[in-house]
């Protein structure tokens, strides 16, 4: 049978699955070509390191084992005047305790608490904004209470980029590699979600940052209302703060090795579903144009591998579809293994051959059945 017999007995409807699978092949290679390929091929543009004083602003609630274990990391950092202020948001174990024995060996450590009130409904955003009104310096910089540096110039290299023009610096926040799948799909989310928003940022598009490694002007904070258009919400205090007020001009990436910062993984499948589902809940609060660009990428991969079954099941054209997925999948996991090297994430190129079909359709899941979530998410 010849190519001109082949698409004259061809129905519609495999007419319309080769014009899906075109689609969002051509959509995935452009996004791994124009947008994700950013993050492999970034090189900073070497100016004036800022030296100014830094204040880091640590949110804990019933953290006092991480406190104990992971404080010191921040607190020991080689840079010429810092301080470090952490709100405990109402703890009921020995966080006051800990924090209290250790402001006596650290002078430049500072802590206020937060009473409980059972009648209030707060989260983090409150906690951060008493922290940052407690802030005696201009530049901030935010880590959690369960994350540590990875090195002791993590100040330094994040605070660096701060100037007249720079007043957000988004940093890389990743988690401690541990034995399971839930630590795998963790890390997995956590270095693509990466590759996208500082990708995003290098293409002076910025939509989101983490507040595990992030920076910026407490002044650009108080001269926008902080949290005021969002405080409703039980998440939001990084991301959707970022999405407000960070612009092409005033925000910058940071992500080389020694400016990153490491975290304790959620152990239990419970945790981490709340804690996606709370997450989820901010990105329909995103400015438009970065809820449409997350959106298609979404709904690209979404439609392109039931198409690309489909076709190779039924379809005359199974065997130049099945070839064109080949090179999306070689240009995509070259990219990747690249990102991941930047970014000094290990072991997840081969998972990621599954995760990447799967976990669009486990957020898809998790942001429906968060929708119904009537009851009020705590930060923790």
């Amino acid at each position: 049978m010849n190519i001109r017999e082949i698409v004259a007995g061809t129905p519609p409807h495999h007419w319309i699955l080769l014009a899906l699978f075109l689609i969002t092949f051509l959509y995935q290679t452009g996004m791994y070509f124009l947008v994700y390929n950013k993050v492999p091929q970034y090189h900073r543009k070497i100016g004036r390191a800022f030296k100014g004083k830094i204040s880091i602003i640590i949110c804990a609630k019933n953290e006092a084992e991480n406190l104990r274990c992971l404080l010191p990391k921040v607190l020991q950092q080689d840079y010429p005047e810092f301080e470090v202020v952490v709100v405990n948001d109402s703890s009921t174990d020995d966080t006051e305790q800990v924090l209290m024995e250790m402001a006596s060996q650290y002078g430049h450590l500072r802590y206020t608490s937060i009473p409980e009130d059972e009648k209030l409904k707060r989260g983090k955003k409150l906690a951060l904004t008493i922290g940052l009104k407690a802030a005696r310096f201009d530049h901030i910089l935010l880590t959690d209470a369960d994350c540590y540096p990875v090195s002791d110039q993590w100040i330094r290299k994040m605070a660096s980029h701060f100037s007249a023009r720079h007043r957000i610096v988004l940093g890389y926040g990743g988690y401690e590699k541990r034995k399971g799948l839930l630590n795998i799909l963790i890390r997995y989310e956590t270095t693509f979600t990466a590759m996208q928003y500082l990708s995003f940022a290098i293409l002076g598009k910025p939509y989101m940052g983490v507040g595990r490694n992030l920076a910026y002007q407490k002044a650009l904070f108080f001269e926008n209302k902080g949290f005021a258009a969002h405080y409703h919400l039980a998440s939001g205090d990084d991301d959707l703060f970022v999405n407000a007020n960070a612009t092409w001009e005033n925000c910058v990436v940071e992500f080389s090795p020694i400016s990153h910062t490491r975290s304790v993984p959620e152990t239990s499948f419970r945790s981490w579903i709340r804690q996606k589902k709370r997450h989820l809940s901010a990105g329909s609060h995103y400015r438009k144009g970065s809820r449409i660009r997350l959106a298609s990428e979404w709904i690209s991969r979404i439609i392109l591998y039931p198409v690309l079954i489909w076709i190779c099941v039924s379809s005359p054209w199974k065997i130049p579809v099945a070839s064109l997925f080949i090179v999306l999948l070689i240009i995509r996991l070259s990219i990747f293994k690249k990102t991941m090297r930047r970014l000094k994430e290990k072991y997840l190129l081969l998972p990621s051959l599954l995760l990447d079909p799967v976990f669009p359709v486990i957020l898809g899941i998790l942001w429906i059945s968060g929708r119904f979530d009537k009851k009020y998410q705590p930060w923790k």
